[in-house]
């Protein structure tokens, strides 16, 4: 039995048009994420959401190509992923966008030295 580990989620919302330094935002965030060494970060890609504006986005036939939603997750030590909010904030300035954090335990699974993903 694993036992569980605590750990900080970081996720970040945000959309498919949102830029940095002429790359897609989300891309920005997770190359930083690695350069950082954190443990890992996975970007999920949504067909449906809506924000603060409350302008639906969607994947619908008619309206493929609007500013679809993203999700940046992060998950590391909490001091780790509170050395990373200053290079986030960075990322994210200019943008509308939601970051939550909480706390979560981690189980890991697989042989070690073997890395997720």
């Amino acid at each position: 039995m694993q036992l569980p580990q605590s750990a900080m989620l970081l996720r970040v919302f945000l959309g498919e048009d949102d830029r940095h330094a002429g790359k897609p935002a989300y891309e920005a965030i997770v190359l930083k994420a690695r350069e950082l060494h954190l443990a890992g970060a996975t970007v999920l890609r949504g067909p449906m959401g809506f924000g603060h504006s409350s302008r639906l986005h969607t994947a619908k036939i008619l309206r493929l190509s609007e500013d679809l939603p993203f999700v940046v997750e992060i998950v590391d030590a909490e001091d780790r992923i509170n050395a990373f909010l200053p290079e986030l904030d960075k990322i994210m300035q200019g943008h509308s966008g939601l970051v939550t954090l909480e706390k979560v335990q981690v189980l890991r699974y697989g042989t070690a030295g073997q890395q997720a993903g």
